[in-house]
């Protein structure tokens, strides 16, 4: 019975594998961090113009970066069950500073009013 309930145990530990396999196209971090932050822009010209298609700027900085939406995709679902994405997501934050000075003040600003971190600064 010992050895039965020593073969299951090691059967368990040896079954359990990744979650998700490597996508075949993986986008880089640092490529992914960029596609981020293009995104987090494009998002924010939504906002001062609210008739206009999310979905069109989505493929736009897809089409500018020559990525596929089901590459994004896939590499997105790696990040985020492989527990990288927070790094990235940083990484976008930095590069967004880096474009937009203002946008750090945007974030002191919302820190001081509210106490509550920004999405992209969590």
């Amino acid at each position: 019975m010992k050895k039965l309930v020593f073969i299951f145990v090691m059967l368990c530990m040896f079954s359990c594998g990744d979650y998700i396999d490597k996508p075949k196209n993986l986008i880089e971090p640092e490529k992914m961090a960029e596609i981020l932050a293009d995104l987090a822009i494009t998002d924010q010209a939504v906002i001062i113009y609210p008739n206009k298609n999310l979905e069109a700027g989505t493929r736009f900085v897809l089409k500018t970066h020559n990525i596929k939406s089901e590459d994004f995709v896939e590499s997105f679902k790696y990040y985020v069950i492989k527990d990288k994405m927070k790094n990235i997501a940083e990484d976008a934050q930095k590069i967004v500073l880096k474009k937009d000075p203002k946008a750090n003040k945007y974030i002191q600003d919302k820190l001081k009013k509210s106490g509550v971190t920004p999405v992209l600064n969590r």
